[in-house]
């Protein structure tokens, strides 16, 4: 069966390779673009990037809504966090690379800086939706990995209301992230 614009995502949740071939012939230069401009830092992984992108649609496809947005819209989000993935492997792989006691070039120290600065840009981007105490809560939990339970009685809220406010946080920063997308951000 030929994909069509009608057809192709009933034939990759059916698992048919003409499926996603369509969604690459079709958005596979839209979706490298975004994966491009957050990986300028670390060009020989894009292509890799990009092929993460095309899995994860394949993979995920069946959390896909067409009452919530547009495929491009979702698709594009696949990719702009999976950008975002490599930066951060990326940065791990510096960082441990300096923990194993190696000495960096000052060109590699350059590399490790403007990660850093792309994620943190990327990150602050990112909560910029939220209220300054969920900000607050992302950074501690995600950023600085603390123990949920232990933030929650340091800023005196219940450990449910912690966790329906990460739940909001997160539904708030998709909505964001998507309207950035579609604003060419």
């Amino acid at each position: 069966m030929r994909a069509t614009e009608e057809n192709f995502i009933a034939l990759i949740r059916k698992r048919k390779e003409e499926g996603i071939l369509y969604v690459i012939d079709t958005w596979g230069a839209y979706l490298q673009s975004i994966v491009r401009r957050r990986l300028f830092l670390l060009p020989d992984r894009v292509e890799e990037c990009t092929n993460d992108v095309f899995w994860g649609i394949w993979k995920n496809i069946d959390s896909y809504d067409s009452s919530k947005g547009s495929f491009q819209n979702w698709a594009a989000g696949i990719a702009r966090f999976e950008a975002i993935d490599y930066l951060r492997r990326a940065q791990k792989e510096w960082q441990t690379v300096t923990l194993d006691g190696m000495e960096l070039s000052s060109d590699d120290q350059d590399m490790l800086a403007l990660i850093e600065k792309e994620l943190s840009e990327e990150t602050k981007n990112l909560l910029s939706c939220l209220t300054p105490t969920d900000q607050e809560l992302f950074l501690r939990i995600y950023g600085n990995e603390e123990d949920p339970l232990q933030v929650s009685s340091e800023l005196g809220i219940t450990r449910d209301n912690l966790y329906v406010r990460l739940f909001r946080g997160k539904k708030k920063m998709r909505a964001y992230s998507v309207r950035r997308e579609e604003n060419g951000l």
